[in-house]
């Protein structure tokens, strides 16, 4: 993306912050594509559930961005991470009710070692990666964020650096080393979701 439009999207952030919906529409315009790109990503790769489609994705983010209206925007790279990790919780959040008893599944909350066993349909897999992820942001926020970035949020290894602050050789090490350590504990019965992991 230009730099210009770059701090164009930073203009519209902070001015949607303070109450401006005509920026709020300015920002939707120019970000639409790439939010669109971003769960088209995830619907493909991540997630493929004919129940949730990349427009009702977008959409689902663009109601939790709303709803974010007093975030501290920083710039363009700050407004993409926090979509990243909208769509993490949406496709999550929809993954679990998917599975959940209550709507037909037979599939119980289970620990992370066993989550991986269940099932090798997507939406197990899916909900086994993000209970990996949590464990994994716990003992080491940085790779989390590297792999919540890259895997949910689509995002290049240059944009990921540009986000955390960091250069892109310290990105690609810590993805390669979140990733065996994903796949690690994923464990045997996981491959399905492992391989997505090593896929992304």
């Amino acid at each position: 993306m230009a730099l210009d439009t770059s701090q164009e999207i930073t203009g519209w952030l902070l001015a949607w912050r303070q109450g401006d919906q005509a920026a709020l529409e300015s920002l939707a315009a120019v970000v639409d594509p790439e939010l669109r790109r971003i769960a088209g990503w995830h619907l493909q790769r991540a997630h493929p559930d004919a129940s949730l489609t990349t427009t009702a994705l977008v959409d689902e983010a663009y109601v939790h961005l709303i709803n974010a209206k007093q975030v501290e925007w920083q710039d363009r790279a700050h407004f993409f991470a926090l979509c990243a990790r909208i769509m993490r919780g949406i496709l999550v959040d929809h993954a679990r009710a998917r599975l959940s008893p209550r709507r037909g599944g037979d599939i119980p909350h289970l620990p992370l070692n066993e989550a991986a066993a269940v099932s090798p349909e997507p939406r197990a897999d899916l909900v086994a990666i993000d209970d990996a992820l949590t464990e994994l942001t716990r003992m080491d926020p940085r790779k989390g964020r590297v792999v919540e970035l890259r895997f949910f949020g689509g995002m290049t290894v240059e944009e990921t650096a540009e986000v955390l602050g960091v250069s892109p050789i310290t990105v690609m090490r810590d993805w390669r080393l979140a990733k065996m350590w994903l796949i690690r504990s994923l464990g045997r019965g996981g491959e399905h979701a492992a391989g997505t992991v090593a896929a992304g």
